[in-house]
Formats: structure tokens, sequence, C-alpha cells
């Protein structure tokens, strides 16, 4: 059987977990793999081991362990749920599983930031994934100064948009329910 991986690209507020989530329901023998699900992990249990500065090399290491297993232990297909806003990475990620024989799906989550203000201040999500940010604002002016691009279609076998368009979430996911079919 071939496997999809579908990796989510945006903003923080932009949808990325929700989709995940109604993904998984329709994509038969998926798994999402999200880096917030770690980062509270490691902040409810392993505090201490956090590094103090720069990157939280703890909650990749702890998310490459998850994807390695899934990979080589299972037969489903993954779904991503990180902003993977740097293309380097985002290439990385990508070659990582197209040399594992994965067909690499992307998702970009193309929100206006004042769309995501909105959704941050209504938002009644928990802050216990934070390291270094203090609120869901701090992380989307970080994110607006980082080195982010959207994606093209040459990084990946499909690219999907999501933007503030209701339709476009069911329409993708329809989408790629579908591929694994096709193969």
């Amino acid at each position: 059987m071939n496997r999809i991986v579908v990796v989510t690209v945006g903003k923080t507020h932009s949808g990325k977990t929700t989709f995940a989530k109604q993904l998984e329901l329709q994509l038969k023998n998926a798994i999402i793999i999200d880096q917030d699900n770690h980062a509270s992990f490691i902040n409810a249990y392993y505090k201490s081991l956090r590094p103090k500065e720069g990157p939280n090399t703890l909650k990749y290491a702890v998310t490459q362990t998850i994807v390695d297993y899934a990979v080589n232990q299972t037969d489903c297909h993954l779904v991503l749920c990180n902003s993977n806003l740097e293309r380097k990475g985002r290439m990385d990620l990508l070659g990582y599983f197209r040399n594992k024989g994965f067909i690499t799906i992307l998702v970009y989550f193309d929100i206006p930031d004042d769309e995501l203000y909105l959704r941050i201040t209504e938002s009644q999500r928990s802050k216990d994934i934070f390291r270094s940010a203090s609120t869901f604002e701090d992380v989307l002016a970080r994110q607006q100064k980082s080195e982010a691009s959207a994606p093209n279609i040459s990084e990946a076998d499909h690219l999907f948009v999501v933007s503030r368009n209701e339709e476009d979430v069911p329409m993708v996911i329809k989408k790629i329910t579908e591929i694994p079919e096709l193969m």
C-alpha cells in the first residue's frame, strides 16, 4: 500500500489542528502527529530537561522518534500538524518522507493576520505548550518576523490551499482522501 503524508503549513490559530482532526476521521488508517501534544507532555513531565534557550531540541527529538516509529513500524498515513513555515525545514521533512516512499501533500493555511488575531482573542486553547512565548499573540508576532514562506507546488506531490472560505476544508479533505484510492 502506498502511504501519504500530509504536512500542514500555517501560523498559529490558522486551523491546522482542526483540519487534521477532521482529516483523521475521514482518511482510513491515518494518525496525527502534533508537536503541540509533545510540548505539553514535556512541559508536564520533563520541564527540567527542556533547553533553556534556542530551539526546543527535546520536542523535536520526541517528534522525530514518534515519526520514525510510525514510518517504520506501522502502515499508517501520517498527518503532521505543525507550523512548518520555513521552507528549508519543510523541504528536509518532505525529503525524508519521499525517501521512505510516501506521497507528499502540503496543506497551506493562508489566513490573513487580522483573522488570526481575532481567533486568538476568542481562543480557549491551553497555553501549556509554551516554553519561550507567553501568549499566542507572542507566537504570531514571532511567526510574522520569521523567514516564513508560502509553499509552492514544486515542494510536494500535491499542494492544497485553505483560505477563509468555509468550503475549502471539506473540499481539500475530500481530495486528499481520494489520493490513496488513485494509487
